[in-house]
């Protein structure tokens, strides 16, 4: 049975698992695809991963009591490559974190300024629960697309993940990355 700490924890690791899927997924693609006007909220694919990136960061500086400016209209990361492997950091970063933390963490709340300026209260595990739908969300915006384009279609959901944890676990199977490459 899971803790609210190890639930979180192994939510982090789902998400940086499901990045890489997407990432193999988009790799197949022409780079100029990958920031052309696709109609998604943030225009590209480009420009939505990156505001992924950047919700990830928000929302730790908040967990961590701290704030962070961000703008969401302009591409903070220009440069695809090193896109991919700022967010591969921060979903590691996020995980490393959420496993230092005292378990009895997830059940207090948090008070940060919203994006309206606002003062708001939430609960910890409510924060990281949004969180982790947004990136899922986006990646669910992002993969139709690449698809759309001609992609293969990534498979991304919890259960491959966790099919794929077992394999690892069991040695059965390589990990689609090493940690040199985080």
């Amino acid at each position: 049975m899971y803790s609210w700490k190890s639930y979180f924890v192994v939510q982090a690791d789902y998400q940086h698992w499901a990045n890489e899927v997407l990432f193999s997924a988009l790799d197949h693609l022409q780079p100029e695809a990958l920031g052309g006007d696709e109609g998604l909220y943030f225009k590209s694919v480009h420009h939505t991963v990156d505001h992924m990136l950047l919700v990830g960061q928000s929302w730790l500086a908040r967990l961590q009591g701290d704030s962070l400016a961000v703008n969401y209209r302009v591409i903070n990361h220009p440069d695809w490559r090193e896109l991919k492997i700022a967010l591969r950091r921060e979903t590691r970063r996020l995980q490393s974190w959420l496993e230092a933390q005292p378990a009895e963490f997830l059940d207090t709340r948090i008070s940060f300024a919203g994006s309206d300026g606002k003062t708001r209260t939430m609960w910890v595990r409510d924060a990281l629960t949004h969180l982790f739908t947004h990136y899922a969300h986006h990646r669910g915006q992002v993969s139709a697309v690449a698809t759309r384009l001609g992609a293969p279609c990534p498979e991304m959901d919890f259960v491959y993940y966790r099919r794929e944890m077992e394999r690892l676990l069991n040695g059965t199977q390589r990990s689609r990355m090493s940690p040199a490459e985080v």
